[in-house]
């Protein structure tokens, strides 16, 4: 089917979570057989918007609010009969529930991502109200495909599973920490409840309490930006075991995690987490908590999973993996042959083009608009 066109609407054009790995999907579905033109339905920090220009991705931002909703939706419904839509493709729960109607307005198919291993209550109402109005349901992750089967009572034949995450076998690589150097650990995240902060530092500080000194000096950088900065500052000068950064949002993270020995996600909820497989990819050892993809990929070669909130858990993993640093680098370079072999490009195309096939298939069996 020539000219197979998508309009890919998300919510935001913010920097990270799923923005991040948003111009290798756009490429993927292009290589599949799609033109692809991203449709934000608003702007917010502008962060994902350097990555998409520099690929040469189309990308459409809509100047206004997040809670406008039928404005969003009449902008939608403009936009892609501009664009001469054949399908959508949306990305989290407004965009999904606004695309959804337009879609079946249209008389187009609509696939839908869930990153989301965690919806708010009424969200999740929402969606399994409007469950049966997408074609296809792609999940970034195995939890979140099996919550999305579970809680939305999707049938497997409109289910798919595409991992969010392709490893680059180019990504910068962490180099050995080194005798008499400051060992380095870090994470990237929101400041948020969810991503876990306050339990690294509450681990940190019972470490302390019990007398524990690192093998080597520590500083701990924890890169992003969020509502619950100056809470955790606050906590985190109370640590004196270890030089907790506050680095703000990175615009490279790669060069970020390079710079690393030891990477660090005390999560108490995740659906695939980017991040620690991109710190897996970069050849670094973690620990993480027992929640989302990130707990299934590591492996006790090259990191710990702790049990999720558990501080005592979350102390003891930083006690022993930070026993002999100079065993990191070599651990590390496990992780990074794990997330390339289980995440490969190849197999990321793969589901791309299945994503494709599906919406050609349900475009065909639809009667003219």
């Amino acid at each position: 089917m020539a000219g197979f066109k998508i309009a890919y609407v998300i919510n935001s054009m913010e920097g990270g979570g799923a923005q991040t790995p948003l111009p290798r999907i756009v490429q993927a579905l292009n290589a599949a057989g799609a033109e692809t033109t991203v449709l934000a339905l608003t702007r917010r920090n502008g962060k994902a918007l350097p990555a998409l220009t520099a690929a040469g991705l189309e990308t459409v931002i809509r100047e206004r609010g997040d809670k406008d909703h039928l404005a969003a939706l009449r902008w939608i419904d403009r936009q892609a009969r501009a664009l001469g839509a054949h399908a959508l493709f949306t990305s989290l729960t407004r965009a999904t529930l606004l695309g959804q109607i337009v879609a079946n307005r249209m008389n187009m198919p609509i696939a839908s991502w869930q990153h989301n291993a965690f919806l708010k209550p009424w969200n999740e109402r929402l969606l399994r109200w409007r469950a049966g109005k997408s074609d296809l349901w792609v999940s970034d992750s195995n939890e979140v495909a099996k919550l999305t089967r579970d809680r939305l009572a999707v049938p497997a034949d409109q289910c798919l599973t595409w991992p969010i995450f392709a490893a680059d076998p180019d990504a910068a690589r962490a180099i050995p920490w080194r005798a008499g150097e400051t060992l380095r650990l870090g994470s990237l995240g929101r400041l948020h409840p969810a991503k876990g902060y306050d339990l690294l530092i509450e681990a940190l500080l019972l470490l302390q309490r019990d007398g524990w000194q690192p093998p080597v000096p520590i500083e701990i950088s924890i890169a992003g930006t969020g509502g619950d900065e100056a809470e955790l500052r606050l906590a985190a000068s109370e640590v004196h075991i270890a030089d907790i950064h506050f680095a703000g949002f990175i615009n490279d993270p790669g060069e970020f995690l390079a710079g690393l020995h030891l990477y660090l996600q005390p999560s108490r909820r995740e659906g695939f987490c980017i991040a620690a497989h991109e710190a897996m990819q970069a050849g670094l050892p973690v620990i993480v908590s027992d929640t989302g993809e990130m707990a299934i990929t590591t492996e006790p070669e090259f990191g710990s999973v702790v049990r999720t909130g558990e501080i005592d858990d979350l102390a003891r993993a930083l006690r022993e993996m930070l026993r002999d640093p100079s065993s990191l680098h070599s651990a590390g370079a496990v992780a990074r042959e794990t997330v390339l072999r289980k995440f490969s490009g190849e197999a990321f195309d793969s589901n791309a083009q299945k994503v494709v096939d599906h919406l050609k298939a349900a475009l065909r069996t639809r009667s003219p608009n």
